[in-house]
C-alpha cells in the first residue's frame, strides 16, 4: 500500500504538491477563522482535488467532482445564487458520471503515458470556435431571462458564468485542451460573484472565494500542461480521436 502510494505521488511534480498544501491551508484556516460552514469546507477541499486531478489529466477527478458538485449546489441555492445551483445538480452532477464513461472509453495504457496522464487530448477547430462563441452569445441572454423569472441574485454575472461552464464542462468530458480557455473566464466571473454575494448578504462562506480563486490557478497551469500534453502525444503520433 505505502508503494503504490509513492508510485501515485511520483507522478505529481512539485508544483502540484504545493499547490494543493497551500490552498488547503488557507482553506483550513478560513473555517476556523471565519467560522465557515463544515459543507463549505469539504465542498472546497473536493473541488480542488478534482480540479488539480483535471489538469493532470486523470479519471480519478470525477470522483471528487461528484462530492463538490452535490454539497457546492447546496451552498449555492442557500445564497439565492439559483444559476449556480442548477448548473451543478442538474448539469455538473450528472456529467461526473458520463465524463468517467468517455474518459474511459479513451483511456491511455500505462505505458503509453507522456506526462502521467490517463487520456488523449484533443484540440478545438476554428469552426469550433465559432460554435462556442455563438452558443455562449445566445444561451446567456435566454438564460438571464429565467432567472430574472426566478427571482435570482446577480442575473447578468450568474448567467454569463453558467453558460460559459456548461460549454467547458461539455469540452472537458470531450477532452479538449481549450476547456482551459473557459475555464479561466469561468473562475474570473465565479470569484466576482461570490465576492459581490458575500460582501451583500453578509454570509461567511468564503472559503468559496478561496476555493474559486484556486480554481483560476489551476486553469492556468491546466491550459498550459493540456497544450504539452497535445504536442507531445501529436509527435509521438499518440491522439485519439
Amino acid at each position: 500500500m505505502e508503494g503504490r502510494l509513492k508510485g501515485y505521488l511520483a507522478q505529481w511534480t512539485g508544483f502540484e504538491k504545493g499547490w494543493i498544501a497551500v490552498f488547503t491551508a488557507v482553506t483550513v484556516y478560513l473555517y476556523f477563522a471565519f467560522e465557515d460552514t463544515l459543507l463549505g469546507l469539504v465542498s472546497s477541499i473536493a473541488g480542488m482535488l478534482c480540479v488539480v486531478l483535471v489538469a493532470k489529466g486523470k479519471v480519478s477527478n470525477y470522483a471528487f467532482g461528484v462530492v463538490q458538485t452535490a454539497t457546492y449546489g447546496y451552498i449555492a441555492f442557500g445564497y439565492g445564487l439559483y444559476g449556480e445551483a442548477m448548473l451543478n445538480w442538474a448539469f455538473y452532477f450528472p456529467t461526473q458520471f458520463i465524463g468517467i464513461w468517455l474518459w474511459m472509453r479513451h483511456a491511455k495504457k500505462k505505458e503509453e503515458s507522456e506526462r502521467g496522464e490517463d487520456v488523449y487530448v484533443k484540440r478545438l477547430t476554428p469552426k469550433g470556435w465559432l460554435i462556442v462563441i455563438g452558443s455562449f452569445a445566445v444561451g446567456a441572454l435566454l438564460y438571464a431571462e429565467l432567472l430574472k423569472v426566478l427571482s435570482a441574485q446577480q442575473v447578468r454575472i450568474d448567467s454569463m458564468a453558467v453558460v460559459l461552464s456548461v460549454i467547458a464542462q461539455i469540452l472537458m468530458v470531450q477532452r479538449y485542451a481549450e476547456q482551459w480557455v473557459i475555464w479561466i473566464l469561468v473562475n474570473v466571473l465565479t470569484i466576482t460573484l461570490w465576492v459581490v454575494t458575500l460582501v451583500q448578504t453578509g454570509g461567511n462562506d468564503w472559503n468559496m472565494v478561496i476555493m474559486w480563486t484556486a480554481f483560476l490557478v489551476n486553469s492556468i497551469y491546466g491550459y498550459v500542461n493540456w497544450i504539452l500534453l497535445s504536442k507531445v502525444q501529436k509527435a509521438e503520433g499518440s491522439v485519439a480521436a
